[in-house]
């Protein structure tokens, strides 16, 4: 097929190719199906998964289909001749040759595309006439999503067994966002329980002079808080010393808390809503999930205590929510909170826990189903450990000990950019080796100054021209013909729109940051072969020019999505 890629006669193309081809195959195969080249789907198959993606390079192809492969078992056919049926649709299609320059049908069936110059310069417009809203897409899905993360107890300063939920959970709402979904961040404090206490009497005895509870907190920022008690709360506590600890224990808290919250703004993490366990308490949520629980049957008393019948679900016991002297367990807040989160109106509830919270996942998908939820809209992402090293040895992180790094301390060693790209850069269940060394390095040999290296070279080649009364050119109609060198980038720049989407139905974001160091090199390989700025040919000049500003909007937009800084120079 060779293009007649009539640019003036076709609509403004759609900045994302994959999706452009997408629907050509629908509607190519729908129109083999209706002229007779292919027989009708047998019912019940429904709608055939049009899938479109990146080939292995040796198939010298922009994109390619395995739908025909699909299709061989319900058609009833070779998958080679499903495929010349689509091709040859694709063929006749008007509205296709603007879009698809080439099709190549091969082994064992498989479609192979090439797009046309036109469409390429057509979307590179669309890309900088969207400016910082390039890459936003929308993605199906529930729309109104929860997603609560960090919940460290406010018994002490962030450290960093805590960062990765905190970078995860943070890159994980921007990622949703992005794939157009309406995102609540919310940090649940446990403010409620027996931790508060010993926390209390951790500062009650450093002030009183006396010796440490057991299983009471060590470390400086106890000592800190000890020296810090106001008077009027010491004299409180001496007109109530059955209450001491806890007077005690929830001023401590409020005190983390706002240095909890101190260090996660410099980290660039808000949240919207701010929690507390005994909010659940006091405006009785546990009673009334208990309540809609009892009323479908799903609770039982045994030995003075209550509790819900998780087995019935698939559980391997049942379960207890208060116990025989009358005391809530965490399970019992844990459903009074599913039954809050949906009654604010969120239709998807995404909790990040530790990976050693496996065990506490069914329980409460369990009684989120009992209570009439559907149980696929409470979903736990449990985040693998973190194993933090410098010079080949182990950090330690125990909080209670007193040993360990805080948050603050790590930001203040790499920066928050480089933390940011190395949790980003690995999957939420993977388990992973952090170097601190490494991730201190301050040269291009690091990833995430690589790639941030190519905006602000950008930048400067832009700022340079203008500075010598060259701009870019309105549009690059015409600019990419013959140039396969520019016509990679651009087909680079242009998968943002996918790599977005993507992230947002894998909830992951790995794959953005191997996208953002895939165009930084393929930007570089430019930057290489090609001179963007030439005095004695003006026009080349500043259709290259409007090119490598669409490669910057396209790694800002990657950078903020990541919540990583686009330098302009460096």
């Amino acid at each position: 097929m060779t293009a007649t890629d009539d640019a003036a006669s076709t609509p403004l193309a759609p900045t994302s190719p994959r999706a452009a081809v997408e629907q050509l195959l629908r509607e190519a195969l729908a129109a083999a199906i209706s002229s007779g080249a292919l027989p009708a789907l047998p019912p019940g198959i429904g709608e055939p998964d049009v899938d479109v993606a990146r080939p292995p390079q040796q198939a010298k192809a922009d994109l390619a289909s395995s739908v025909a492969l699909k299709l061989a078992r319900p058609l009833r056919m070779a998958p080679l001749a499903i495929a010349a049926a689509v091709a040859a649709s694709l063929e006749a299609s008007a509205g296709a040759s603007a879009v698809i320059g080439s099709i190549e049908v091969a082994h064992p069936g498989f479609i192979n595309l090439r797009l046309t110059p036109g469409f390429l310069e057509r979307s590179l417009d669309a890309v900088r006439t969207a400016g910082a809203a390039f890459g936003r897409v929308e993605v199906p899905g529930r729309h109104h999503v929860n997603v609560e993360f960090v919940s460290a107890n406010p018994t002490g300063p962030l450290h960093i067994g805590n960062a990765r939920g905190a970078f995860v959970g943070d890159l994980l709402c921007r990622v949703l966002e992005a794939g157009g979904r309406e995102v609540t961040r919310e940090y649940y404090f446990n403010d409620f329980g027996s931790q508060v206490m010993n926390l209390g009497a951790s500062v009650l005895a450093i002030a009183n002079g006396t010796d440490l509870p057991e299983d009471g907190y060590r470390g400086a920022y106890v000592h800190e808080l000890a020296a810090e008690l106001p008077d009027e709360l010491v004299a409180a506590t001496a007109a109530s010393p059955d209450q001491a600890t806890s007077i005690v224990g929830q001023w401590a808290s409020e005190r983390v808390r706002a240095g909890i919250e101190a260090s996660l703004e410099r980290l660039g993490v808000t949240f919207d809503v701010w929690f507390t366990e005994s909010t659940l308490h006091r405006e009785g949520w546990i009673q009334r999930a208990i309540e809609r629980l009892q009323a479908g049957g799903h609770l039982f008393e045994q030995d003075g205590a209550l509790w819900f019948r998780s087995t019935a679900f698939g559980d391997d016991k049942d379960r207890v929510i208060r116990r025989s002297n009358g005391a809530y367990t965490y399970f019992g807040a844990d459903i009074g909170y599913v039954i809050n989160k949906f009654e604010r109106g969120f239709d998807h509830l995404i909790y990040l826990w530790g990976a050693d919270h496996h065990g506490t996942v069914a329980r409460n998908r369990n009684a989120a189903e009992a209570m009439g939820y559907d149980r696929s809209a409470v979903e736990m992402l449990l985040i693998a450990w973190v194993r933090f090293v410098r010079d080949g040895q182990d950090v330690s992180m125990s909080k209670r000990a007193g040993e360990f790094i805080t948050l603050d301390d790590l930001l203040e060693e790499i920066g928050v950019d480089a933390a940011r790209w190395y949790f980003a850069a690995r999957a939420t269940t993977s388990s992973i080796d952090f170097d601190i060394e490494a991730a201190k390095d301050p040269t291009a040999a690091n990833p995430v100054h690589y790639v941030r290296y190519a905006h602000a070279r950008i930048s400067s080649i832009l700022r340079k021209a203008a500075e010598a009364g060259l701009g870019p050119a309105d549009s690059l109609d015409g600019t990419l013909a013959g140039d396969e060198v520019a016509q990679g980038l651009a087909r680079e720049i242009l998968r943002l729109p996918d790599v977005v989407g993507d992230a947002a139905l894998a909830q992951e974001t790995q794959g953005v940051t191997a996208y953002a160091t895939e165009l930084a090199t393929v930007f570089h390989a430019f930057y290489r072969d090609r001179r963007v700025v030439d005095p004695e040919a003006l026009e080349t000049s500043r259709a290259r020019l409007a090119l490598v500003d669409a490669a910057r909007l396209a790694l800002a937009s990657t950078l903020g999505l990541l919540g990583i800084s686009a330098p302009d120079s460096m």
